[in-house]
């Protein structure tokens, strides 16, 4: 297995060629201290994240962990199914911090750190939560937009705020707040989405005053004011009528950035080119992608796509083709890839119009295809009420099953499910679950190494036990904050200290612009009008 130092590694970094740098830990363990470049790929959902974020197995691949034998494991893994240039971090994260470079916390650095950065470059207004409460009492004409997506919205959220995610707000504005005297308020649960929904109404040159609010619904409840629950207030579905103006203002910001036009020829010899990693991503809203969408296209809401790029773009330096029906939400998204560092970034002149497709197509996952034993619903049910010994294992995230298990289920990382003891060994019928069933169908041959029982899974898993009427047991407490491993734990999802929590995380946000400094290899800008990241 080739290793290589923590200095060629970052000559990788900065030397402009495809490259991808994964971290075999789980996310929890990711987020407490890793590479600024680095994208989680643990192991325990290998096969569904590296296919998806290595659509080309030539390109140059680095596994990193904190030095336990992770990245050997993942390195292996890929080899396995035909990676050809697979390196590991010699020393991992301890080496790379004694070499003296910097390590980073937290999750979506990259994007996150660019959130803070457009604040500082464009000079984004902001209002505070008692100051947009004063707004709220006084009647000014206003709207307060919320630019996460609307679960997020439904859990918490400003009162009268409307659920807009960051990738529709240029798009509908028109519609929305016809009226230019109208304050525009945006905001999300702390600071990237707010800044960067806020700072794209005023790259489109909306004639409204535009401003962020300050630290999200984190700020407002710091502030000592409640959020409403439950609300699902948002914008209208459909193409809007403001959409050729739309289209003008997208326009003029993605040629300012850079982006490049291209047609449905030159994306098919993008996805016909060996020597090139593609991603063909359609920003629009997941309702309008399920109805429809380019086979082999993945569906990166537009907003989400700016907040959380590592999630659906693994490879540095590769092409990134984003897809719309109208080309307002495309170009919006792809002007800020631009000035994130993405070099070659495109949108298909026509959007669906030339490439619609119907039905939804699923990340290739060979090892899905492979035979198990299933076990439905009420097979389940009759099996728990025989009590012949039935063991009920939830590989989901921990904050799922915090959301709602089977009665009884116990929960763990699956590649690390010898930690659940003497439970797997003793029992004489094994029932593994998780919400789709697809980690849980993954994990069935290291289930079968540490049980003599029969093995099954739960047809469609969790979700499907719920969907038959059955019981679900919510329980925050279970796992604990210090076991949930798996998940990088917000603010509001754990269980104590939560108000420490929020403020120590906004302090890191907002000090991330200086910590991009010290590591040296961010840039931010439109390329070839590149800025120093601080």
């Amino acid at each position: 297995m080739n290793r290589i130092s923590a200095e060629t590694l970052r000559g990788w970094i900065t030397d402009g060629q495809e490259f991808a740098l994964l971290d075999a830990r789980e996310d929890g363990e990711f987020g407490a201290s890793h590479l600024f470049w680095a994208i989680p790929c643990g192991l325990a959902r290998k096969e569904i994240r590296a296919r998806a974020l290595l659509p080309r197995v030539a390109t140059r691949v680095c596994c990193v962990d904190d030095g336990r034998g992770l990245a050997e494991t993942l390195a292996a893994w890929l080899e396995s199914i035909g990676c050809t240039d697979v390196s590991v971090l010699d020393g991992g994260t301890k080496a790379w911090e004694a070499a003296g470079y910097v390590l980073f916390s937290g999750v979506n650095v990259p994007s996150k750190a660019f959130g803070e950065w457009v604040e500082h470059h464009y000079g984004t207004e902001s209002v505070d939560a008692l100051e947009l409460k004063a707004l709220i009492d006084s009647h000014r004409d206003m709207v307060v937009l919320d630019s996460r997506t609307l679960e997020e919205f439904s859990r918490m959220s400003i009162p009268t705020g409307i659920s807009v995610p960051g990738g529709e707000l240029a798009y509908r504005i028109g519609d929305l707040v016809p009226d230019p005297k109208t304050l525009v308020v945006v905001n999300c649960a702390g600071r990237t989405r707010s800044i960067m929904g806020a700072e794209s109404l005023r790259r489109a040159g909306i004639p409204n005053k535009v401003v962020a609010l300050r630290n999200g619904t984190m700020g407002w409840e710091l502030a000592g004011l409640r959020c409403d629950r439950g609300r699902t207030e948002k914008f209208q579905p459909g193409t809007p009528k403001t959409a050729a103006l739309a289209l003008k203002r997208a326009r003029a910001f993605a040629d300012e950035s850079g982006v490049g036009v291209i047609g449905p020829l030159e994306l098919t010899r993008f996805e016909d080119d060996p020597d090139r990693t593609l991603y063909v991503l359609d920003v629009r809203d997941p309702v309008e992608f399920r109805a429809g969408h380019r086979p082999g296209s993945r569906n990166a809401p537009g907003g989400q796509l700016v907040q959380a790029t590592d999630g659906w773009v693994g490879v540095r330096n590769a092409r990134i083709v984003l897809i719309d029906d109208t080309g307002v939400r495309a170009r919006m998204s792809a002007a800020w890839l631009r000035q994130m560092g993405h070099r070659d970034v495109f949108v298909v002149e026509g959007g669906l119009e030339a490439v619609r497709a119907s039905g939804t197509e699923p990340i290739p996952v060979p090892e899905l295809a492979a035979p198990v034993s299933l076990i439905d619903v009420m097979g389940l049910v009759h099996l728990l009420d025989s009590g012949d010994g039935t063991l009920v294992l939830d590989v989901g995230r921990s904050v799922d099953f915090r959301d709602g298990h089977i009665p009884g289920a116990v929960w763990g990382v699956r590649g690390r499910l010898a930690a659940l003891g003497a439970s797997l060994p003793v029992a004489r019928h094994v029932v593994i679950t998780s919400p789709d069933g697809m980690v849980a169908r993954l994990a069935v041959p290291e289930v079968q190494e540490l049980t003599k029982a029969q093995v099954r899974v739960l047809d469609g898993g969790t979700d499907a036990w719920h969907a038959f009427g059955r019981p679900l047991v919510k329980d925050r407490t279970s796992p604990p904050d210090d076991a949930c491993i798996d998940f990088y734990l917000r603010p509001y999802d754990r269980n104590s200290g939560i108000e420490e929590a929020m403020n120590a995380y906004l302090s890191w946000e907002i000090d991330l612009v200086h910590e991009i400094e010290r590591d040296g290899t961010v840039v931010f800008g439109v390329p070839g009008e590149t800025h120093a990241a601080a």
